[in-house]
């Protein structure tokens, strides 16, 4: 399982590519936050994988 956390400053953009990615079934949207907010504050406890 792929687990994303989406950060994108335009909520129409951010959500149409959640609800995009949310199709496949090997992908999960765990969060998703606006550039202007840190997004490694959205997802204490998630455990994301940084590359």
């Amino acid at each position: 399982m792929i687990r994303i956390l989406l950060a994108e400053d335009q909520a129409m953009v951010r959500g149409a590519l959640s609800a995009l990615l949310n199709l496949e079934t090997d992908i999960e949207v765990i969060g998703t936050a606006p550039m202007a907010r840190s997004p490694g504050g959205s997802c204490s406890g998630s455990r994301p994988m940084y590359w």
